[in-house]
């Protein structure tokens, strides 16, 4: 009896997916058509391809060095605050427990991010599953709205400094409720959009904006939906970190003597900075992206509150406060005396 012969399957039932113009390996299977919808083959996506590195091998390993370095001084100047705050007593108060949750924060921030970029410079290997690239946009997105929500509260404490730790407490509870809560709606929103013809995703990471110009469907919906809780949760924060401020600025203006008001516009201005580079660049990637909508804007401004703002933000809000710098230097030397 013959063997039985299995039946080739057509080209035209598979179309030839395109291959990324970079030196991406081509490791997974992005995905299969599944029905047709007005002529054009809608794809349950079984994985995105991440092209957003560099082709050059030369300049992938420069990247992976400097993302690499920048990753483990990221780790250790957040811990080291995180360890200080939590080691010293007389940072037992508010605003040095914003500060060290600001820290961990920053810490996941990379965690999140850092190894898959280092793995596609590395390894070139660019793909990424469906659920793992959900996975990654959900802890991203969560940490910003986080972030955003907690920077409001930490402005107020600069400002009047009554908090107590008990409100604080409740304040960071509900900086990460609102945070993760809101991008459980917008990546389920994400997620169930369908996608067609490529998965190659030109970001360096899995990010909203770079997933939806791949959606072949009206995804009109899912847009309302990002923007009005985008607006929600970096807006209103934004108002009130920034009306903060602005009581701060003129209870600057009535201190009498110049050097104070000169160390005081310091201090203050260094705050600010920090809190306009992040709330601008969250501002443009999530609530106004069509003003970035070239590639090369996206990626500079996603490496702005993935890299920039995790040095900076422990460099300026706790090495410009005198009492911390206070506990670090205690600490370190204890730890010399103890060797």
């Amino acid at each position: 009896m013959a063997a039985e012969r299995t039946p080739r399957l057509s080209s035209a039932f598979f179309p030839s997916r395109p291959r990324p113009s970079s030196g991406t390996k081509l490791v997974c299977n992005p995905g299969l058509p599944t029905r047709k919808d007005e002529g054009e083959s809608v794809t349950k996506v079984g994985a995105f391809i991440l092209v957003g590195f560099p082709p050059a091998p030369r300049l992938q390993h420069l990247l992976s060095l400097l993302f690499l370095l920048t990753s483990l001084f990221v780790l250790v100047e957040n811990l080291a605050v995180i360890l200080t705050t939590w080691g010293s007593s007389s940072l037992h108060r508010p605003m040095h427990y914003f500060l060290g949750i600001m820290s961990s924060l920053e810490i996941w921030y990379v965690s999140d991010i850092i190894p898959k970029m280092l793995d596609g410079f590395l390894m070139q290997r660019g793909c990424i599953s469906f659920i793992g690239c959900m996975t990654q946009l959900y802890f991203f997105s969560s940490l910003v709205c986080t972030e955003c929500v907690l920077l409001a509260p930490m402005a107020c404490d600069c400002y009047q400094a009554i908090m107590t730790m008990g409100l604080c407490v409740q304040l960071v509870a509900f900086s990460f409720v609102s945070g993760f809560a809101t991008s459980v709606i917008k990546v389920y929103s994400i997620s169930s959009t369908a996608f067609c013809g490529s998965s190659v995703l030109k970001h360096v990471f899995c990010d909203i904006s770079p997933i939806l110009k791949l959606a072949c469907t009206d995804f009109s919906t899912t847009e309302l939906v990002d923007f009005v809780l985008a607006f929600i949760i970096l807006v209103f924060p934004l108002v009130a970190t920034m009306l903060s401020y602005g009581h701060i600025t003129l209870a600057v203006l009535r201190i009498p003597s110049a050097t104070g008001r000169r160390l005081a516009f310091s201090t203050c201005a260094s705050y600010l900075t920090v809190v306009t580079i992040f709330y601008t660049a969250s501002v443009f990637m999530y609530v106004w992206p069509q003003a970035i909508d070239s590639r090369s804007s996206n990626k500079l401004i996603s490496a702005v509150y993935t890299v920039l703002t995790p040095i900076i933000n422990p460099l300026i809000y706790c090495l410009r406060n005198k009492e911390f710098k206070d506990a670090l230097k205690k600490a370190l030397d204890l730890g010399q005396l103890s060797q």
